[in-house]
């Protein structure tokens, strides 16, 4: 770090080069990517009817509600978890307590 002007031109070089080596690459491998090789248009056509099919579908209420309780599921789980390393934890350090010194229940009110 004694000579910061090396450094930064060295920088500046490295960021230009690479910057045109990736653009080269890119455009480079976005044509072959573009139409395969061989490609005809009856093969682009069963390609378009391939990539309809792919097409994402809108979600639908019970698709949301059924992804919300696997959530929900997956959290108590993890939560589940989470308790017994908390307890395993607390039982190697020596500290036996039901309750993290931290947290508090909840309890309602009458």
């Amino acid at each position: 770090m004694s000579q910061p002007g090396n450094f930064f031109s060295g920088f500046l070089l490295g960021t230009v080069v690479g910057g045109v080596t990736g653009g080269i690459l890119g455009v480079l491998v976005s044509s072959r990517l573009a139409q395969p090789e061989g490609a005809t248009a009856d093969g682009l056509q069963k390609l378009d009817a391939k990539s309809k099919k792919r097409q994402i579908k809108a979600p639908t209420e019970q698709s949301i509600e059924t992804a919300r309780r696997g959530l929900e599921d997956k959290i108590a789980q993890l939560n589940d978890a989470i308790d017994d390393v908390r307890h395993q934890l607390g039982s190697v350090n020596g500290n036996l307590a039901s309750e993290p010194s931290g947290e508090r229940s909840i309890s309602q009110e009458p």
